[in-house]
């Protein structure tokens, strides 16, 4: 995997971050929008605001817009339906960096009128004039198979063989494009905050205990879209996963030791032996260092 191993290992993986203070100090005069203030995109905008950095964000309803004001963060109204919608919109375009960070909604959209937003969406780019641009993806693109070896950014992905041919498609509607530099980064299971692993599985019967898995703390998520801004890594693709994939099994019990409360009743006992991990060493080898390198360490 090309990660380094031992007592060095540790070291790298759990050493102080660098600092970007001469880097965010040029980066406070330019603006950046965020397409998508939710979970992941809320705590990003707090982050660059504590930074210094402009912000702005879309809403998609007055109450939204309200609670993100008391919080200092500019924002307009705009949805894609699949056209936009909005007033004064134009102005989330008018910025140095633009953040699109809108998951396809499986359960209440197809996928088509989620390609079809983000193909307005480019347009909007297209006649814009920010010319740099992240798009958050997922590491559900990747082939659904078992490997044994980890798969890496330059993995060969095609619609049959994809875990999620739609994001695969909504990817190459941001890449190659001559009218703006875009960076895509796929992250694992976001989890932090109010998302804890053992609230879905305390009490439960035949967890699976043994397979790895491929999460991401919310923190290191936010730092790493920071990094990618802070040192400039544009035309990249970035796997965002924590580089320890640790067992499932071990993860809930400490997790449930620490919060006192229900581990699951039991656990498979065949087990798996089949592992789809995903390997973040690129991102390692820019220099980005994670604050939680372990997912057992989440809490």
């Amino acid at each position: 995997m090309g990660l380094p191993s031992g007592d060095h290992a540790k070291k790298r993986l759990t050493s102080k971050p660098p600092v970007y203070v001469e880097v965010f100090l040029f980066l406070s005069t330019m603006r950046i929008s965020i397409i998508g203030l939710g979970w992941l995109g809320l705590p990003l905008a707090e982050a660059l605001l504590n930074q210094g950095i402009q912000v702005i964000g879309s809403t998609t309803s007055p109450e939204k817009k309200y609670a993100l004001e008391q919080k200092g963060i500019d924002s307009v109204f705009f949805k894609l339906d699949p056209h936009p919608i909005g007033l004064g919109f134009q102005t989330l375009f008018d910025v140095d960096i633009l953040i699109i960070m809108i998951p396809p909604k499986s359960k209440h959209q197809s996928a088509e009128f989620y390609l079809e937003q983000l193909k307005y969406l480019r347009d909007l780019l297209i006649n814009s004039d920010t010319k740099k641009i992240i798009f958050i993806s997922s590491t559900s693109i990747y082939p659904k198979d078992s490997s044994s070896a980890n798969y890496q950014e330059q993995e060969i992905i095609t619609l049959s063989n994809s875990g999620n041919p739609t994001l695969l498609r909504a990817e190459e509607l941001f890449q190659s494009n001559d009218s703006f530099e875009s960076t895509i980064i796929r992250f694992g299971g976001l989890m932090g905050a109010d998302r804890i692993l053992i609230k879905y599985f305390s009490g439960k019967e035949h967890v699976d205990g043994e397979s790895q898995v491929n999460h991401i703390h919310q923190v290191d998520a936010v730092r790493m879209i920071e990094w990618v801004i802070s040192a400039n890594l544009w035309n990249r693709l970035f796997n965002g996963v924590a580089p320890i994939h640790s067992k499932k099994r071990d993860i809930l019990e400490s997790s449930a030791l620490k919060l006192d409360i229900d581990p699951p009743k039991s656990y498979d006992q065949n087990g798996t032996t089949a592992q789809r991990l995903i390997d973040p060493s690129a991102i390692l080898k820019t220099g980005f260092v994670f604050n939680f390198p372990d997912p057992i360490n989440f809490i």
